[in-house]
């Protein structure tokens, strides 16, 4: 069990904080934008702004304001239906929030992402550099996926992942995922009357993803599974999250103010470099690389880069520089990375040791299948704790 005397309160020494606001806290219920809902968070984030807090703020709503003022009742399934309802949705969230924050004296920025601007290492330090300097400049960033360009094969699909990503991105203190849930429970709260609310717990431990199955409302898509995994994600930089009920009065202010309430996920693992945070926070792998046991052990243990004679398999279509993940034979992914050589190249030299790579391909760029500083490492999570 963690000691709570020794841990200070997650949000209570933040100065940087990504704040994720679920769809069913900013829309009424499918209805269009709840617009005291908007002014009521964006006046808790102008109370920790003037205390010299930097906020970005994930929100939802853009799509479910979207279906509202094109008078659709459900939520498509259809991708360009999706789209046009966040064209028409984004308009309506980013007006409501930019005239609730002008309220209190400050400005926002409408943020749009896609997993292509975070899979692109160019376009991550972009996108980074523009976050980093709207908050230097006292600006309120508000970000959402892209959905109106967004396609399967390059959607995030859901905010808690967004937030997690940009909490790795601007290398947050805090990600707090404000919900209409209190908290994660040792089992469904609403199926089991003896599940207990996880007070504290370490963020990426696997246990807690079997605790947190179950999906999303109606009008969002991101279950309590996806919280758990944000968290996972947000902890490569460090960042603590919290899940908590975006119903409780005043919830960000008594969070700031040292309160516990929901449940904390800490980031307990060693904090990864920017660069192993881009690698770790590819959402679309081009494949798979099967390795045998020497070759597992050398990667987890003895911390090698990875040569071809102790891959089993190629699975997928990737080139020379794509991110592959590493698993062992049972199919578990230990680690990931920008591999050396093509899918045909690979399969071509599998088993194979280093010096006869020249021989089998008529050439050798690289002696390793994938270096080790091109490369980040799967981390192990210890039991789930509670408090």
């Amino acid at each position: 069990m963690l000691d709570l005397e020794n841990t200070s309160p997650v949000a209570a020494d933040a100065r940087r904080m990504v704040i994720k606001v679920g769809s069913s806290l900013v829309t009424n219920e499918g209805r269009g934008l709840d617009l005291d809902a908007v002014g009521h968070w964006s006046r808790q984030i102008a109370a920790l702004h003037a205390k010299d807090r930097q906020i970005v703020l994930v929100s939802s709503g853009a799509i479910a304001e979207g279906m509202a003022r094109l008078g659709w009742p459900r939520r498509p399934s259809a991708m360009h239906e999706l789209q046009a309802a966040a064209a028409v949705g984004q308009m309506g969230l980013a007006q409501a929030y930019e005239v609730a924050f002008a309220r209190h004296g400050i400005r926002t920025a409408q943020i749009l992402l896609t997993h292509e601007d975070l899979a692109d290492r160019r376009r991550y330090l972009n996108a980074r550099s523009t976050l980093y300097t709207l908050l230097g400049l006292g600006v309120v960033p508000i970000v959402n996926e892209n959905d109106t360009v967004v396609t399967d094969e390059i959607r995030l699909g859901d905010n808690d992942t967004l937030g997690a990503l940009v909490t790795n991105l601007i290398e947050a203190e805090a990600l707090i995922i404000l919900t209409d849930q209190t908290g994660l429970y040792t089992a469904d709260p609403r199926k089991e009357p003896d599940a207990q609310l996880i007070r504290v717990a370490r963020a990426g431990d696997p246990e807690l993803e079997r605790m947190a199955g179950g999906s999303g409302t109606a009008i969002g898509t991101g279950g309590m599974l996806t919280k758990v995994l944000a968290a996972r994600r947000a902890a490569n930089s460090g960042g603590h999250t919290i899940i908590a009920s975006g119903r409780e009065k005043d919830v960000l202010l008594r969070l700031a103010g040292g309160e516990r309430i929901g449940t904390e996920l800490r980031a307990l693992l060693p904090i990864r470099s920017a660069r192993q945070r881009w690698l770790a926070n590819h959402l679309r792998l081009r494949g798979r690389l099967t390795l045998d046991q020497g070759a597992v052990r050398a990667l987890t243990q003895g911390h090698k880069s990875l040569l071809a004679i102790g891959v089993i398999a190629a699975d997928g279509e990737f080139e020379r520089g794509d991110v592959v993940a590493c698993a062992d034979e049972q199919g578990r992914e230990l680690a990931r990375g920008l591999i050396n050589y093509s899918a045909n190249d690979t399969r071509r030299i599998l088993r194979q040791p280093s010096h006869r790579i020249a021989e089998i391909l008529g050439h050798m760029t690289d002696a390793e299948l994938m270096h080790r500083d091109n490369m980040v490492v799967s981390q192990p999570a210890s039991a789930p704790r509670r408090a």
